[in-house]
């Protein structure tokens, strides 16, 4: 299983950590630009669908086609949390070497979105945010729920789809 999931997570976590730096430049560079959650959360959905191929891979491979909803859970569980890892570190390292101003950059460009009616209270809220930022443990707690979740929940229904009891004679 270890190898199945350090070569699924990896692979994952790879291709997250290059989409994050991909964005966070053009935000950088684009001030135009326009985040689009929706978009965002769906490459991720269709990202962690690998999670699906690593737990078949696992099953098929090293388990004779037989694997319990349990131990297909516990793969994709691993997988998501190898992937999550990844990203959470290289973040971290990308954050306070190369953008330690992300969190004003991130602010305006928030702030810039905002209707007129919305603008003192998404202010408020931002700056609020931007003082728990200052403590590591928030910007690490807030990155693994950026990408987390999504994964648990594809590993879950991978892992619906995936069980396969051994036939007993």
């Amino acid at each position: 299983m270890k190898k199945t999931v350090l070569i699924f997570g990896l692979i994952i976590g790879v291709i997250l950590c290059a989409n994050m730096i991909l964005m966070i430049n053009i935000m950088y560079n684009k001030p135009e630009f326009k985040g689009n959650d929706i978009a965002g959360y769906t490459a991720m959905i269709v990202l962690f669908s690998l999670i699906f191929f690593g737990v078949r891979n696992y099953r098929n491979k090293y388990l004779n086609g037989k694997i319990s909803f349990g131990k297909a859970l516990k793969t994709g569980v691993l997988i998501t949390f190898v992937a999550s890892t990844m990203y959470v570190i290289v973040w971290l390292f990308y954050y306070y070497l190369f953008v330690p101003d992300f969190i004003d950059i991130y602010t305006s460009h928030v702030l810039k979105q905002c209707s007129a009616n919305d603008l003192a209270a998404k202010t408020a809220e931002m700056e609020s945010f931007k003082k728990m930022y200052k403590n590591p443990l928030f910007v690490i707690l807030i990155t693994y729920s950026e990408v987390l979740p999504v994964g648990l929940v594809v590993a879950f229904i991978s892992a619906l789809i995936l069980k396969r009891k051994p036939i007993e004679n």
